[in-house]
C-alpha cells in the first residue's frame, strides 16, 4: 500500500535521470535530447522505513512488506502541448488517476545540458509546466460538462452536484486558476476527485540541483520554496546526479558513505518520501507476526475500521476491535507478549483514530 506520484517537468531538466535512480531501474532512458522518453514509465519502490525492519526483528517475521511508492514519468512537456506541441501531452492520461504530481524543476547550470528556452529559471518553467496543466483541464472539463448536463437534465443528482463542482472549476481555470483553488465542501471532495484534473493534485517541486549544491541548494532552490510555500505546497532538494551514483551501489554501507562523502544524510529518495505523506497527510501502521511484518498507509484521521479495510474489506465491514499497541512500547517492552504484560495492548473500538506507528492486530466477525 501506498501512493502513486506522476512525474512531469520540461525536457532535459532531469526527470528521467532520477526515475531512474529513485527506481534502481533503467527503465527510462536519460539522455541529452527533448522527448528521451517516449512511453510512460512506472516504477515501484519500497518506502524505507527502520521501524518496520525493528519490528520484523523482533517478532521473526519470515517476510517484510513495506508501503510502496510508484512513480509514473512521462514524455517532457513543453509550451504549447495542449495544442499538439512536443510529446508529452499525448501521456498526461497516465498521470489523470495519480495522488500528487512530482514536478521536476532544473536549478542548475551545465553548458552542456540543453534548455529548451536557452536559460535557467526554474520559476518560469514552473508556471509553463502549470499552464499546460491548467490548459489540458479546461479541454477535459468542457467534455466532462457536455455529458454531466445531459444526465444532469434526466434528473441524476450526482451529476447535479458534480456540474456545479466542474463549472466552478472551470471558472477558476478561465482566469488562470489551478482546480485546486476551488473551495470544496467535505461532501464534494470525493466527487472533485472523480474528475481527475491535474491542476487540483497536491504539487512537490523537486529541485535538481548539482552534486556540490546537494546540500544546501543555492539561490534558484530558495526562489523555488518561497514559491511553493506561497502555494502550500512542498519543495525538496536533490541532485538527480548523486541520486545515480547511489542506485549503482548494491551495498547500503557503501551508499551511506557515499553520502557521508558528500555530507549529506540520506538519498533524496527519503526526502521525497517524506514530503509526499506530509502533502498527502497519511501516515503508516504496521500488522506483524511471525509470517510477515507489513506496512499499511492510510490518512491521517482515519478511524480504526477505515484502517481494517485497507488490509480488506471484510475487516472493515465485520470490525469488532482493534488490539493496538505504539511502535515504541512494542520496542521498549521485546514485542507482543512484553507489551501485553507491561499492560500496554490497548482495546481499541470503531471510533478510535489509528496513530503512525501504531502495531494492531484486528478482531472481526467471521
Amino acid at each position: 500500500m501506498g501512493f502513486k506520484c506522476g512525474i512531469v517537468g520540461l525536457p532535459n531538466v532531469g526527470k528521467s535521470t532520477l526515475f531512474n535512480a529513485l527506481t534502481q531501474t533503467a527503465a527510462a532512458q536519460a539522455a541529452n535530447f527533448p522527448f528521451c522518453t517516449i512511453e510512460p514509465n512506472v516504477g515501484k519502490v519500497a518506502v524505507p522505513d527502520e521501524r518496520l525492519d525493528a519490528i520484523a526483528k523482533i517478532a521473526g517475521s519470515a517476510k517484510i512488506i513495506p508501503s510502496q511508492l510508484e512513480f509514473v514519468d512521462i514524455a517532457g512537456l513543453v509550451k504549447g502541448a495542449s495544442q499538439g506541441e512536443g510529446l508529452g501531452n499525448q501521456f498526461l492520461a497516465n498521470i489523470r488517476e495519480t495522488d500528487a504530481i512530482i514536478h521536476v524543476l532544473r536549478c542548475f547550470e551545465d553548458s552542456d545540458i540543453t534548455h529548451v528556452d536557452g536559460t535557467i529559471d526554474p520559476l518560469r518553467d514552473a508556471e509553463t509546466i502549470e499552464t499546460e496543466l491548467m490548459l489540458a483541464d479546461l479541454e477535459s472539463l468542457d467534455r466532462q460538462i457536455l455529458s454531466a448536463s445531459r444526465k444532469a437534465k434526466s434528473g441524476d443528482k450526482e451529476s447535479k452536484s458534480q456540474l456545479d463542482i466542474m463549472e466552478r472549476m472551470k471558472a477558476a481555470l478561465d482566469l488562470g486558476n489551478p482546480a485546486s483553488s476551488v473551495s470544496l465542501s467535505e461532501d464534494e471532495i470525493p466527487l472533485a476527485k472523480t474528475l481527475c484534473l491535474l491542476s487540483s493534485k497536491p504539487i512537490l517541486y523537486v529541485c535538481n540541483v548539482a552534486e556540490e549544491e546537494a546540500q544546501l541548494g543555492n539561490e534558484w532552490t530558495q526562489k523555488v520554496s518561497a514559491m511553493a510555500e506561497s502555494k502550500g505546497a512542498q519543495s525538496v532538494i536533490v541532485s538527480a546526479a548523486i541520486e545515480s551514483e547511489i542506485a549503482q551501489l548494491d551495498s547500503k554501507d557503501d551508499q551511506m558513505e557515499l553520502l557521508a562523502s558528500m555530507e549529506l544524510t540520506e538519498p533524496g529518495l527519503n526526502k521525497i518520501i517524506r514530503a509526499g505523506y506530509q502533502l498527502l497527510n497519511v501516515r503508516d501502521y504496521f500488522t506483524v507476526g511471525p509470517k510477515e511484518a507489513r506496512a499499511w498507509t492510510i490518512s491521517v484521521g482515519d478511524k480504526a475500521p477505515q484502517a481494517a479495510g485497507k488490509i480488506h474489506s471484510d475487516f472493515e465491514r465485520g470490525f469488532i476491535r482493534a488490539e493496538t499497541i505504539s511502535y515504541e512500547d512494542y520496542v521498549q517492552y521485546n514485542g507482543e507478549n512484553g507489551a501485553k504484560e507491561a499492560g500496554k495492548m490497548r482495546q481499541e473500538g470503531k471510533e478510535y483514530i489509528v496513530q503512525d506507528g501504531d502495531i494492531i492486530l484486528f478482531r472481526q466477525n467471521t
